[in-house]
């Protein structure tokens, strides 16, 4: 469990809810009850207490898909570079 996920959990206990809680704590730190609720949300779905992806695993999905879509592009451009000098031979004269 990730400290922040801990101390959480160890504030609720003395408050009526998770969102008293998270508000509570909120105020203590310094921002808004909305964001420390994500980031505990992120902390447990990281921790594995809450199903979801963690965020290493998302980091590394949408360096995939980047790198994808590059090589996608790349060889877009390969395959008009090949078209293309492949009219040129076509077009060039024969020599006998």
């Amino acid at each position: 469990m990730s400290g922040l996920s801990a101390w959480c959990w160890t504030k609720r206990a003395s408050h009526p809810s998770r969102w008293a809680a998270i508000t509570s704590i909120a105020a203590m730190i310094g921002c808004s009850g909305h964001t420390l609720l994500e980031r505990v949300k992120k902390a447990e779905v990281n921790s594995g207490r809450r199903a979801g992806v963690p965020t290493e695993l998302a980091d590394r999905l949408k360096a995939l898909e980047r790198e994808n879509r590059e090589l996608r592009q790349a060889n877009a451009i390969l395959r008009k570079a090949s078209a293309y000098f492949a009219q040129a031979e076509l077009d060039r004269p024969f020599k006998r």
